[in-house]
């Protein structure tokens, strides 16, 4: 019998959870054993996963849970150190050079677990079976227009907190602009994606102009003056090798009417990464960096974007994942194809 074991997220602000109650009753009907940490952060109820049928246990325990348990997460680990011996589901982020993620590695290696990282979970086309793409591109602008905004003000950016609906969000940023009557413009590189469409669906419900750039507009290597030609530059490519570098160092002190990058898909930490003005993530208490005074010029950089509508992207996910849950049974297709990765990169390192 296969056993997947939820956990709870350890991490603050982070609110989201990759199966819903009624995916877990799916899963039971298969013949699945699950066992989900109780969590007074997730922002689907406990109860629900209880009545579903699944097993609730302690917050944080999965590090005493049975060998053959695949312990189920979103976001990293608690950074102590230990040994990894389960198999884990998450967002690992450990195959591109991030230190934190060779220590990662390196904790696998040392239990004998494994890593199936969410990202590379792909379809024989290689496209990704779920994301939280749209919700990150959503927040992402949200959070990169209440910037500029209070770049109007003169104001430093205030904290980002979490909404019930993205409904509840499009109120609060309007009555952010109340008493502002221009919109800003908008640059959303890779527009066609899960992630830009969700940045230019936001900046549409808030009557922004935007430009939409995809591969097409990006394929000479750049450079890109229109990106400084626009008020909000928003970044919604993953750093990978030949990516071209967007925003350069020499941005900052450059003629523009660029004030706001959006940083969406957060890879300051890259060797690849392709917004050369800063090189560390932001947070929720302190949203923005100001990279350049005057004019000023602010990076907006905050990596689980889509816990600010944890409800919405959470179910969103949940129903693009659960098809994949149940061929964890046998390790077949994308998990397969996502040990691959993780082999390669412990033989990497």
């Amino acid at each position: 019998m296969t056993h997947l074991w939820v956990r709870a997220e350890p991490r603050a602000h982070e609110s989201r959870v990759g199966i819903t109650p009624q995916g877990v009753g799916k899963l039971r009907t298969q013949g699945f054993q699950v066992t989900v940490e109780d969590s007074a952060s997730r922002a689907l109820p406990t109860d629900a996963y209880r009545a579903a049928g699944a097993t609730i246990a302690a917050e944080g325990s999965w590090t005493t849970a049975p060998q053959d348990a695949i312990i189920f997460g979103l976001k990293e680990l608690p950074d102590d150190g230990t040994a990894l011996p389960h198999h884990h589901i998450m967002f690992g982020h450990a195959y591109k050079g991030q230190p934190a993620g060779q220590t990662l590695l390196k904790r696998f290696r040392a239990g004998g677990g494994a890593l199936y990282d969410i990202e590379y979970l792909t379809n024989a086309e290689g496209r990704r079976v779920a994301a939280f793409g749209y919700w990150a591109g959503y927040a992402g602008a949200a959070v990169a227009l209440r910037c500029w905004t209070s770049q109007q003000r003169n104001e430093t950016a205030a904290a980002v907190g979490s909404y019930d609906s993205s409904t509840a969000l499009l109120s609060d940023l309007q009555s952010d602009l109340s008493g502002i009557y221009t919109r800003p413009t908008a640059l959303i590189i890779g527009a066609k994606g899960r992630v830009g469409s969700g940045a230019a669906d936001l900046c549409t419900h808030m009557g922004m102009a935007a430009t939409r750039w995809d591969i097409e507009e990006t394929k000479d290597g750049g450079p890109f003056p229109e990106i400084l030609a626009h008020d909000i530059f928003l970044n919604c490519i993953l750093a990978r090798p030949g990516t071209p570098v967007f925003v350069p160092a020499s941005a900052k002190t450059a003629q523009r009417a660029l004030s706001v990058i959006g940083d969406i898909a957060c890879d300051p930490d890259s060797d690849f990464n392709p917004v050369k003005v800063y090189d560390q993530t932001t947070t929720w208490d302190a949203p923005a960096l100001r990279v350049h005074d005057t004019p000023p010029l602010d990076v907006t950089a905050i990596d689980n974007l889509p816990s600010m509508l944890p409800t919405e992207s959470s179910e969103d996910f949940a129903s693009q994942l659960l098809p994949s849950l149940s061929k964890l049974v046998d390790l077949s297709d994308e998990w397969s194809r996502a040990k691959d990765a993780f082999d390669r990169a412990l033989q990497a390192l």
